[in-house]
Order: structure tokens, then sequence, then C-alpha cells
């Protein structure tokens, strides 16, 4: 069929998806929402890698995909290195919270990573923090809780969440010691930026991993001669949970009519 495969935990994915589809207009899309077995980043490496396995498996089972972007944190830093290993022909792109342009655009050298836990905890992240050790002081804050506010449309627990670990985040500012880049590590997390921005001064830089994941992923198209030259985009809707829930989810986070989604495919069963 041709489609680019996305997979996440659940609705946080859909913000890398916006950045594949701007980036990639001619190119379908199959985007699956593991929701019936979230939250990853709360959960230990082997339940993680399983999920992304058994996921990764049906997308190249029912749709053939042509590629496969992990637009999950967690799933990329438990993994992703086996399921490469497991699918070599497969090109897979990952992503990873965004230090490095943080750390290249800080003028105080201060930076806060706001991830889950899984994802914080991970050897893969603590080797790309020590990478820049010396050159910027790095602070993790973990934020429990608020992919499930996010995945529930709680408005009430989403704004609680945001005012509390952005408070943890800080003190922000461009004196010595004080924060002004924040990484959003994890995909659901830009989908409440303007929340987050009210508890920040307006100078305050939040930086996520959308655009270059899209970025990355037309080069790999591109150098593999898979990259879609022209015809309509398009998007199916696919997962482990509530299909209802999902379309709607895409509908809000995607700023779309869901008509103008593609053809959903029926939820999946338990892999």
């Amino acid at each position: 069929m041709n489609l680019v495969g996305v997979f996440d935990s659940g609705v946080g994915g859909l913000s890398v998806l916006a950045a594949l589809r701007a980036e990639l207009p001619h190119e379908r899309f199959v985007y699956f929402a593991d929701t019936a077995f979230a939250p990853y980043g709360e959960r230990g490496d082997a339940y993680v890698i399983e999920r992304s396995r058994k996921v990764t498996e049906q997308l190249i089972a029912e749709h053939g995909i042509k590629a496969l972007v992990v637009a999950c944190n967690t799933a990329t830093t438990a993994a992703i290195h086996l399921l490469r290993a497991e699918h070599p022909a497969l090109p897979i792109v990952g992503l990873e919270p965004a230090l490095k342009p943080a750390v290249a655009t800080s003028r105080t050298g201060h930076i806060s990573v706001m991830a889950t836990r899984g994802t914080l905890a991970s050897a893969k992240y603590a080797a790309l923090r020590d990478s820049f050790a010396g050159s910027a002081t790095v602070r993790a804050v973990p934020c429990d809780g608020l992919v499930k506010a996010i995945e529930g449309f709680d408005t009430e627990a989403i704004a609680v969440l945001c005012e509390r670990y952005m408070t943890e985040a800080g003190p922000f500012g461009h004196a010595s010691g004080e924060v002004d880049t924040v990484v959003l590590g994890c995909t659901h997390y830009p989908l409440v930026k303007s929340e987050l921005q009210r508890h920040a001064p307006p100078a305050l830089r939040f930086i996520d991993t959308g655009a270059p994941v899209a970025q990355q992923t037309r080069r790999v198209l591109a150098s593999l001669g898979r990259l879609a030259d022209g015809g309509e985009g398009g998007l199916v809707l696919q997962g482990s949970g509530d299909l209802a829930v999902l379309e709607a989810a895409a509908a809000h986070w995607l700023q779309q009519p869901r008509q103008q989604q593609g053809a959903a495919a029926p939820a999946a069963t338990a892999a």
C-alpha cells in the first residue's frame, strides 16, 4: 500500500505526524495509537519492547509499510535498536529529546528536559545527557500523569500539571543559573505547549523533535527512492483502543475535520 507507518503509545505522536504531513504532503500515513497498552513512559523496558515489536509487526503485515517512524521517545530509547535488527529492510526513524539544538541555542547554558520517567531513566538518555557534560547544565523534570491527562482531554488536570512541572523546570530567565530553554522530551507535550507557555516568560524557548524527525524521514525516503513525488496524501487511523477516541483526538490536535483524514482502519484487537 506504500504507506509510512507512525506509532506511539497514544495520541502524543500526532504532534510528530503533523510535522510529517507538513514536510511530506504527498505521502500516505498510517498512524497507530497503542492506547490500550499505554502509557509506555511509566512502564519497564521489557513491556515497551514487547509492544513496539507487536505494533511494528502488525503495521508490516496489514499495510506493507515502506518506512516506520517511532513517534515515541520511550519506545525509541527502549526498542528501536531491536526493531532495526529484526527488520533490516525497513527504514526506521526514531526520536530523542532535542538536547543538541537546545545546547546550541541556550545562552545561559541551563536547560530543562521535560519527559516521561521512562525516557529520563533510560541508558540512551543518560548517554545523550552525558555527551553534553561541560557544555550545559541539564535538569530532568519527570512529568508523571501529564500524558494520561492529555490522552483524556482532562483540561483541569493538564492545567494543574503544567503549572507544577513548569515550576520544577525553572527558574527561568537570562541571568546566570537561570533556564532559558526547555526541551519537550515527550511527543504529547507539544500538544499542550500553549498551556506550558502560560507559566513561562515570553522569551523562553521550547524545543521539540517534530520538524527534525520529519526532515530526517524525507531524507531517508529520498535516499531509498521511496519518496512520493506527487498525488494526494492521506491518513489511516488505527489503534489498540477505542477508534472513536483516536478520531476525536486527531480531529482536535490536527485541527481538521474528521472526514479529511482518509479512511480509518478498524480498531486493532490486542496484539
